[in-house]
């Protein structure tokens, strides 16, 4: 199979066989004509994650997030990086393809990186309403032990609240990665907390001026409000593993991996 079959495959599966006219989903390296030995989903094609792709003898790595530092891959810059020269030279001396595999991913039927975080968590049958991403009533608890379960679920050291953590919880938001930064509005996330009488807002990214701030604010005049910061890449690396569940009956007898790209912090 070809790797141009496989993202048709894909599309068709996601979006009905959609495509945007202009996108991010794009081949950062090799070509559509060139034959999968298998596949590899990731978050972010990083050095590890290439470097255990060539391992299993995957040439066909999917991502998420850009391969080379923009938002748009652009490479203008980067033409005489040491860094990009010596992980586009890897790159092509190893044959390896990468597709970023984000609008299309984002706009599908249901959110599919949603999807991988729900399944995660088991949170599938606790939305708020039935075709809601962003809301989720779950058993009461505290913003404490909310975040002590996503630690264990989502394989996490340490994270950031803001907010009381005794403070009683069940009314929960969650905004993977940069849509916990509005969106294009930076008042949605305080909006959608008013609106949905939310307890608890779980983050991808963030800015302190925003949420951040709402929250803590709402927090010293005594409001009910905690926010949980788990991060771009542990909010998303779930859908691209649920990815591999689903991409798997599509592409026939070829093997699909999902490797973790992992946080990129060390703790001190």
């Amino acid at each position: 199979m070809k790797v141009q079959e496989v993202i048709d495959r894909i599309l068709l599966d996601c979006c009905g066989g959609r495509k945007l006219e202009q996108t991010c989903d794009v081949l950062a390296s090799g070509h559509e004509d060139m034959e999968v030995t298998g596949i590899v989903t990731t978050f972010m094609a990083t050095v590890d994650v290439i470097r255990e792709a060539i391992a299993i003898n995957a040439n066909l790595i999917i991502t998420h997030e850009p391969t080379y530092y923009t938002g748009m891959d652009t490479l203008d810059w980067l033409q005489n990086d040491p860094v990009y020269l010596a992980k586009r030279q890897w790159i092509e001396d190893n044959g390896i393809v990468i597709w970023r595999f984000h609008d299309h991913m984002h706009l599908a039927d249901t959110d599919r990186i949603y999807d991988g975080l729900l399944k995660e968590l088991e949170w599938e049958d606790k939305k708020l309403d039935g075709n809601d991403s962003w809301g989720y009533q779950i058993e009461e608890t505290t913003v404490g032990a909310l975040a002590g379960f996503l630690k264990q679920r989502l394989g996490m050291k340490v994270i950031q609240i803001v907010g009381n953590p005794e403070s009683a919880c069940a009314r929960i938001g969650v905004l993977v990665g940069g849509g916990s930064l509005g969106l294009g509005r930076e008042q949605m996330p305080m909006e959608l907390m008013q609106e949905k009488d939310l307890d608890v807002m779980i983050c991808g990214d963030i800015t302190e001026w925003t949420l951040c701030a709402y929250v803590n604010d709402a927090s010293m005049l005594g409001m009910n409000k905690a926010m949980i910061v788990i991060g771009h890449e542990r909010s998303e690396e779930w859908g691209m593993k649920y990815m591999a569940e689903w991409l798997k009956p599509l592409v026939g007898s070829l093997t699909v991996t999902f490797v973790d790209a992992k946080e990129p912090f060390i703790y001190l």
